[in-house]
Formats: C-alpha cells, structure tokens, sequence
C-alpha cells in the first residue's frame, strides 16, 4: 500500500452520458443528482463530452446540461470535454461559452476539439475533407474572439466582418483551456499555449504525451502561471468486494461498448482496433479500474505515476450503473485517495 500520495494530485468527473437503458428525464436526473454529490465531496470539475446521433451520448448540447449541473452545485467547475468547434459557428461558440462561464460564476473549463467520429458531423453536412481546416479556423476566431472588442475574420470556411462583440466571458483573460488527445504533438501545442491535456490509454503510453507537454511547456509565453492539469481518464467501480465490484462493472460495460459501436455498426465503420470488447480487456488495457477501495486506491495511484499525470478524471457513470453505485465509488475515493492526498 501506498503511504505516500502526490500533493498536486486533483480529481474531476468525466461523463459520456451514455444510455443507461433509463428514461431519459430520468437519466438527467440522476445525473444532476450525482453532481451535487461530486460537489459535495470536493471534486475539481464535471466534463462532458460531446456526441450526436448516438446512444453513446444522450448529452449533444453539453452547455446546455452543464448549465443546469452549475445551478445545483456550488463550487464543481463544469465544462465540455469537448465542445466540437468543426460542428458549430465559432461566433455561435464564443457567445454560448461567455453565458455557461457566466452563470456559473466563472466555473467554466473549456474543452475544445473537432470530434473524434466524422460519421457524426457527416450527419450535419460537414464532410470529413473539411474538419481539419474548420476546427483549426473555429479556434483562430475563438481566441481573436476572448479579447474582446470588434471581431473580423477572412478564412476558407469563415468570414466575419466587424461583428460587434457585446458579451464577455466571467474569467479573464479567458476561461481554462482543454484539449483531449492521445498525440505528443497535441501535447506539445497545448503546452505552448497554456492549455490542459486528457488522455486516455495505458499509462505507459500516456507518459509519453505527458513528457511532451513538459518538454515544450518553456515555449508558453502567457500571463497563466497557474500548473497545468495533466489529465489521466479512467472508468472506476468500487465494490464492497472485488466480486461485488466486478458483478457491477461487467454487465454495464457491455451496455456502454454496445453504445460505442452504435454508429460503428450501423454505417460497417470498423470499430478502433483498440477498443476492449469485454470488461477483463479494458481491466487489462487500464481503462477501467474495478475492485475493492485498496486495489483500486494502489491501481490508479499507480497508474497515475507512471503516467505523470496529475488529474484524475473518474468515469464513474456509463452503461447501466445504478446510480448507488456511482454515488459510492465517488465516496470511496474521496475517503481513501482524496483525504489522503498531501
């Protein structure tokens, strides 16, 4: 066992909202439910992804359902993981981010990207040829856009001239910047321009998009000298017993991969060569951490270190997890790792 925990060590709640087999007012519910629980314990943020046309994301507008989880919780900072710049209007972006960061009292942590899944933004009319150029134009805008002022902008895929800019985020100069990636090249961007990482894989190929981040991180010129979260994603259930733990995990696993391949299956997509079909596969490729509070206390902290992460990002919610079962693996950790850490 462990004596020793990192002091910079943080903990945030990472969610797909996928379907839970529920209805749907009532999954939201219980969703909402589990934040206040979070913000209660003391963790750092709640992010949401962002998924279309999928049962593997009942949350396609994440600022919409983030606003709500603001107006229960008191001091849990919220944010997109990511808000899909490819999809919509950036001008359309930046004033949705300037009223969640808003009414949550300047708790917005911005997770940006371009989608993981063209398929989805296919639906909306945007071809996959364009996605690279369009996010890259959306967050050029995005950042001319935080200043403030008057905006303009010539771009391939987006014009603006002297558009008034008459809302402002609550943070200054602008709210926290996220990026998801699994690419030491992403890292290295997001280093340099004072941004936060999330990434998700085993922790040994994790530490290399961390040491990335380190390795440019001198090259960041900016007035935010607060560290940078270095996030590690993890699906985690804690039983009262490591088959107890096991008896939950299992069948909602299979809900949440059935979820995943929706769009896969039906468009004959091949799924990523990388994704665990069964729950002893995501056990073994680290993204699911299931047992007793010990064994999952020594595994993420283990897991932690070796990636060099700093952020823990708890997946305590997918397929069909009762929501008792959410609540205590978010106690446990509270009790075992977070009142531990210093």
């Amino acid at each position: 066992m462990r004596n020793a925990f990192p002091a910079n060590l943080s903990f945030g709640i990472f969610d797909h909202l996928d379907e839970d087999g529920r209805d749907l007012a009532q999954q939201y519910s219980n969703r909402l439910t589990l934040a206040e629980t979070c913000d209660r314990l003391g963790f750092y943020a709640y992010h949401l992804a962002e998924h279309h046309c999928t049962p593997h994301g009942r949350g396609p507008s994440p600022n919409l359902f983030l606003s709500s989880v603001a107006q229960r919780t008191r001091h849990l900072r919220v944010g997109p993981m990511v808000m899909l710049l490819s999809l919509c209007h950036p001008l359309r972006a930046f004033e949705e981010i300037c009223m969640l960061d808003q009414l949550s009292g300047g708790r917005l942590e911005l997770g940006i990207g371009r989608g993981s899944l063209p398929i989805e933004l296919g639906y909306f009319g945007i071809d996959a040829d364009a996605v690279p150029e369009r996010y890259v134009e959306a967050s050029e805008i995005l950042v001319k856009a935080m200043k403030g002022g008057t905006l303009s902008y010539q771009g391939d895929h987006f014009e603006l001239n002297n558009v008034p800019l008459t809302l402002k985020p609550y943070q200054r100069p602008h709210p926290p910047i996220w990026i998801a990636t699994n690419r030491p090249e992403s890292a290295a961007w997001a280093a340099a321009n004072g941004a936060n990482i999330a990434c998700l894989g085993p922790a040994s190929v994790v530490r290399k998009i961390t040491d990335a981040f380190h390795s440019h991180r001198e090259d960041y010129d900016g007035t935010n000298d607060q560290a940078s979260f270095l996030g590690l994603l993890r699906m985690v259930v804690v039983g009262r017993s490591a088959a107890h733990a096991y008896s939950l995990a299992a069948p909602a696993y299979v809900r949440w991969v059935k979820s995943f391949k929706f769009l896969y299956d039906i468009n004959a997509i091949p799924v990523p060569s990388n994704l665990p079909l069964t729950l002893d596969a995501a056990i073994e490729s680290e993204l699911c951490v299931v047992g007793t509070a010990a064994s999952v206390r020594r595994s993420l902290l283990d897991q932690l270190e070796e990636a060099g992460a700093n952020y823990l990002l708890c997946q305590l919610a997918f397929g069909d997890l009762p929501l008792d079962a959410s609540i205590y693996t978010a106690m446990t950790i509270q009790s075992d790792i977070m009142d531990r850490v210093g």
